[in-house]
């Protein structure tokens, strides 16, 4: 058997596989950081003819609802507090004498055999005052007066702000025109400190007392204190807010 020497041998070469095309695996990206004020996206313009798409709802802050400041109060600052300035030469508004606080009180030794008086009285200072009232119990037992300690015997409020300014108000231009053969309050009420006290024998004189609920006349006592160091001072504060005091030779 003759070989041809001229023909080569055939190459044992393997034909290359068919390799799938898949696609590269790519790192997944991180997520965008999202951030408190980030803005939403915009809707597309609606097409003719079409109704616009709702907004998106938006948070909108609460107005906070301004409420005008009670006449005396701003009577006080806009003209008062400058006038008290100029007459006693203060160096600063802060010096300026001002009303800080009023307090309402009324006695109730008849509640010792009264027990509905604790409920009448409350009610009536809390119709004046625009709040609750608190009852006030004795310190010390006194045998004359048959008070034992820790017993009921009146009721008081405090007002400060608004309700202050707002009581003052309609004390000095409704309650006190309101008194018979009123001739105006005693100028010698002072305590030394410029706060002054005022007595008022019944409580009808306030136009809110509803007289069916009113079981028997009780006075009570009003003290207006005052941020001012001498009574000239708080005399002139009170007389500028309108407060009536008696003339000189009828005092």
């Amino acid at each position: 058997m003759t070989t041809d020497t001229n023909n080569e041998p055939e190459a044992l070469v393997e034909e290359p596989k068919a390799v799938s095309a898949k696609p590269k695996r790519t790192p997944a990206k991180a997520p965008a950081r999202t951030t408190r004020a980030a803005r939403p996206a915009r809707a597309a313009k609606p097409a003719d003819g079409q109704a616009p798409a709702a907004a998106p709802a938006k948070r909108v802050k609460q107005a906070v609802e301004v409420r005008s400041l009670p006449r005396l109060m701003a009577r006080y600052r806009d003209e008062i507090r400058g006038q008290l300035i100029n007459e006693f030469g203060y160096t600063s508004m802060m010096q300026a004498p001002q009303v800080t606080r009023v307090v309402l009180n009324i006695g109730l030794g008849e509640a010792l055999t009264n027990a509905r008086a604790l409920e009448v009285a409350p009610g009536h200072l809390a119709v004046i005052s625009g709040q609750k009232a608190v009852i006030t119990k004795a310190r010390l037992s006194i045998a004359g007066f048959k008070v034992r300690e820790g017993q009921a015997i009146g009721t008081m409020v405090t007002m400060r702000g608004r309700r202050m300014y707002e009581f003052l108000d309609r004390l000095i231009s409704v309650a006190l025109p309101r008194i018979r053969d009123f001739r105006g309050v005693p100028r010698k009420s002072f305590d030394g400190n410029g706060n002054f006290s005022l007595g008022l024998r019944e409580q009808l004189v306030f136009p809110e007392i509803d007289y069916d609920t009113v079981d028997r006349v009780r006075g009570l006592q009003v003290v207006i204190v005052t941020s001012a160091r001498t009574d000239p001072e708080g005399f002139r504060l009170l007389e500028l807010m309108g407060m009536p005091f008696a003339r000189p030779e009828a005092a």
